[in-house]
C-alpha cells in the first residue's frame, strides 16, 4: 500500500495509544447509522474480528455535526457491548463537506519553518479564524526541480471535530486519530483494488445525506467534490410508494427481498432518484473533466449505504461510458469467525470508510 497521505492525525493533541496487541476500533458516525469494525494486524495483514451496525435517529447528526451526542454515544456503547469488544482506542472520521482541503505550492523550507509558512498561507485560504480551526498538512511532492513543495492543507472547525470526539468519549472510548472520509476511502481502495494502469479512478461514496466524489490518479487525489443527495432520498421513495418501514426500506435499497418485494419491483420506483443522483454526479465530475488533460476515468467504484441500489451502477456506467463497480471493502481482508458475516453481506459497501479507518495508526500521516 502507498504511504498514507494527508489525514487529520494531528487535529487534536491526542495522547491515546494503540491497544497493546495492535487491535484497534474504527467507528464511522454517519447521519443515519454508526458503523463499527474491530481489526488487528497479524504478519502485516489486516484481520477483521468484529463488525457492528447501529441505526441513528435522523436528528442525531445534522449539518455534518453530532448534535445529539448522548444518542450517538448510546448507539456506540450498545454496539461495543453487544460485540464484547474490549479495545478502547478509536479511529474515527469527519465528513468531507465539513473539511476544507487545499493544495498549495511553497518554496522549499527547512522543517522548522515549513509549518509557519503553511499556517501563514492557510490564514489566507481558510475563511475562518485559525484559532477556531484544527489544521494539518503534508508535503505531497517536490516540483520545480525540487525547489518547491506541493503541500496539501486540511482544516476543520474545532467544534465539528469535538462533536465527534465527544460522542466517542461518551461511550467510554478514546479517540486517537481523526480522519476524513475522502482519505479513508482511498486507503480502503488501495487495500483491496488495483487502479487501471495510467487511468484515473473515481471513488463515489453514497452516504445518507450527501455523496462524496474523490478522483485518484497514480495513488494521489487529484479532485474532490460533494453532491447534496444520498440514500435518504431512496428510503423516502420506498416508504412513500410501498408503505414499508424505514428499516425495510433500508434493506430494499441494498437489493434485499422484503415481504416478497424484490429488486425487480424496487428498481422502477427508484428510477427518478437514480436519475437525479446520476445527473448530480455527472455535473460534479464535469469540473474534473474540464481540468483533466488526459483520459479522465478508467473506472468508478461505488460505496456507501445506497451503492447497491437496484439500477444505479449499470445506469451510471451507461451514462458516463465508464465501468462502474460496487466495492467490496473486505475483498482482500481476512475476516475471522467472530465477525457477523450476515451483516457484512447485507451492508458491505457501507463499511468502506470503516475499513479505510482500520489502516490508520496513532501519529501516522
Amino acid at each position: 500500500m502507498a504511504p498514507l497521505r494527508t489525514l487529520l492525525a494531528r487535529l487534536k493533541s491526542f495522547t491515546g495509544r494503540s491497544h497493546a496487541n495492535g487491535t484497534r476500533l474504527s467507528i464511522d458516525i454517519g447521519s443515519s447509522a454508526v458503523k463499527v469494525i474491530e481489526a488487528r494486524e497479524a504478519s502485516g495483514a489486516l484481520i477483521v474480528s468484529r463488525v457492528g451496525y447501529a441505526p441513528l435517529p435522523a436528528s442525531a447528526v445534522q449539518n455534518n455535526m453530532v448534535v445529539e451526542p448522548d444518542r450517538v454515544s448510546a448507539a456506540i456503547s450498545d454496539t461495543v457491548a453487544k460485540l464484547d469488544i474490549s479495545t478502547r482506542s478509536v479511529v474515527t472520521v469527519v465528513p468531507a463537506p465539513a473539511v476544507i482541503v487545499k493544495k498549495i505550492v511553497l518554496p522549499v523550507q527547512n522543517p522548522q519553518n515549513l509549518e509557519s509558512a503553511v499556517m501563514l498561507e492557510a490564514s489566507h485560504l481558510i475563511p475562518e479564524s485559525l484559532t477556531n480551526v484544527n489544521l494539518d498538512f503534508q508535503v505531497l511532492d517536490w516540483v520545480d526541480d525540487g525547489n518547491k513543495a506541493e503541500v496539501l492543507v486540511v482544516g476543520a472547525k474545532k467544534d465539528i471535530i469535538n462533536s465527534y470526539v465527544e460522542a466517542v468519549a461518551g461511550a467510554g472510548l478514546e479517540t486517537v486519530v481523526v480522519d476524513v472520509d475522502h482519505f479513508a476511502l482511498e486507503n480502503m481502495f488501495e487495500l483491496n483494488y488495483a487502479a487501471p494502469a495510467g487511468k484515473a479512478v473515481g471513488l463515489v461514496n453514497i452516504g445518507a445525506r450527501y455523496t462524496s466524489i474523490n478522483i485518484i490518479e497514480d495513488g494521489r487525489s487529484t479532485f474532490t467534490g460533494d453532491v447534496p443527495a444520498g440514500g435518504t432520498e431512496f428510503n423516502d421513495v420506498l416508504v412513500r410508494q410501498l408503505g414499508v418501514s424505514f428499516e425495510d426500506a433500508e434493506r430494499l435499497k441494498v437489493g434485499a427481498t422484503v415481504r416478497n418485494i424484490g429488486p425487480s419491483e424496487v428498481e422502477p420506483l427508484l428510477s427518478s432518484v437514480v436519475e437525479f443522483l446520476i445527473e448530480e454526479i455527472q455535473r460534479t465530475l464535469s469540473f474534473f473533466w474540464t481540468a483533466a488533460t488526459e483520459e479522465p476515468l478508467g473506472a468508478i467504484y461505488l460505496s456507501g449505504g445506497a451503492a447497491a441500489a437496484p439500477g444505479l451502477a449499470p445506469q451510471l456506467s451507461q451514462r458516463l461510458q465508464v465501468p462502474v463497480d460496487v466495492v467490496d471493502p473486505f475483498r482482500r481482508i481476512a475476516v475471522d469467525s467472530r465477525a457477523n458475516q450476515q451483516l457484512i453481506q447485507q451492508y458491505g459497501p457501507a463499511f468502506a470508510v470503516c475499513v479505510g479507518l482500520a489502516t490508520r495508526r496513532p501519529g501516522d500521516k
